[in-house]
């Protein structure tokens, strides 16, 4: 049974930091593309981020370019966020997914965390 669950979240202010981790159990994690993706209160779920199964393929979503970066240690099965700059509209929840920015939709999904950016 594939099992990702995501920790990290919470609530800083706008332009501060965070570090999101999803740890991975029940697949062959190092075999498989992964995403980040989040979702905004009343909004539909967003793709952030994209790493490729080496580690060495990494895209992003416009809206957090040269501010998130995502990365993966396959001997340890997990997938982080670095999130600097945060910003009010970065609130949401985010979640780890298996797949690319075009297939996510497709895969599996944890359960997420909530990060909130506010004064």
């Amino acid at each position: 049974e594939v099992q990702l669950v995501e920790s990290g979240g919470g609530l800083v202010q706008p332009g501060g930091s965070l570090r999101l981790s999803c740890a991975a159990s029940g697949f062959t994690f190092g075999s498989y593309d992964l995403s980040w993706v989040r979702q905004a209160p009343g909004k539909g779920p967003e793709w952030v981020s994209a790493i490729n199964r080496g580690g060495r393929v990494r895209y992003y979503a416009d809206s957090v370019k040269g501010r998130f970066t995502i990365s993966r240690d396959n001997a340890k099965n997990t997938l982080y966020l670095q999130m600097n700059s945060l910003k009010p509209e970065d609130t949401a929840v985010y979640y780890c997914a298996t797949g690319d920015r075009s297939n996510w939709t497709g895969g599996s999904r944890g359960q997420g965390t909530q990060v909130t950016v506010s004064p």
